[in-house]
């Protein structure tokens, strides 16, 4: 076994722990950690593959921005309470389990119908020709030219999210009512 095949063996078994560390652990501040780790994870497996723009903006994005949005929502809520809210019934436990049979369905449909999709050979990707900063230049091109209305979308959604968090922690109520 090489070097470059054991880090990637290394680092993908890394991940898939503090992944399913994510959703093991019953305290949530720990959760978050673990999806810290799991993001900073996925981006040294970027580094492997030799895609170092989008290591970085994983790193930047998602282990710094959107972690910081976790933990600070997590500490908006009175955990115990909430914890109590979602542990009662057997209604709810069925519907708990058929949420992620519903959402393991739709992975298993979307795996299903993007190995499909992978046979298909694209040659006129302008991300895929050159090197360097020439592709890093034609991604830039196509995601703000392209895909602006995701990233637009993208940012509302995460500002009424924070807004709503807030809102529902200051009701009557919340964790923080006056």
């Amino acid at each position: 076994m090489t070097a470059d095949a054991f880090l990637f063996w290394f680092l993908a078994i890394v991940t898939l722990v503090s992944g399913l560390s994510v959703i093991l652990l019953a305290n949530p501040i720990y959760s978050a950690l673990c999806l810290a780790m799991t993001m900073v994870g996925v981006s040294a497996l970027f580094v492997t593959l030799n895609a170092y723009f989008i290591a970085g903006v994983q790193l930047i994005v998602y282990a710094g921005a959107v972690m910081v949005l976790f933990v600070m929502v997590i500490m908006l809520f009175d955990l115990k309470k909430d914890l109590q809210a979602f542990t009662r019934g057997i209604l709810s436990g069925a519907l708990k389990i058929a949420s992620v049979g519903l959402l393991a369905g739709l992975v298993v449909g979307a795996i299903a119908i993007s190995t499909g999709l992978l046979a298909e050979k694209t040659t006129d990707n302008p991300v895929t020709m050159g090197t360097g900063m020439e592709s890093t230049k034609a991604l830039g091109n196509i995601l703000f030219s392209k895909y602006i209305f995701g990233f637009e979308a993208l940012g509302v959604l995460l500002l009424v999210i924070a807004v709503g968090a807030v809102a529902l922690a200051r009701s009557k109520g919340g964790t923080h009512e006056q």
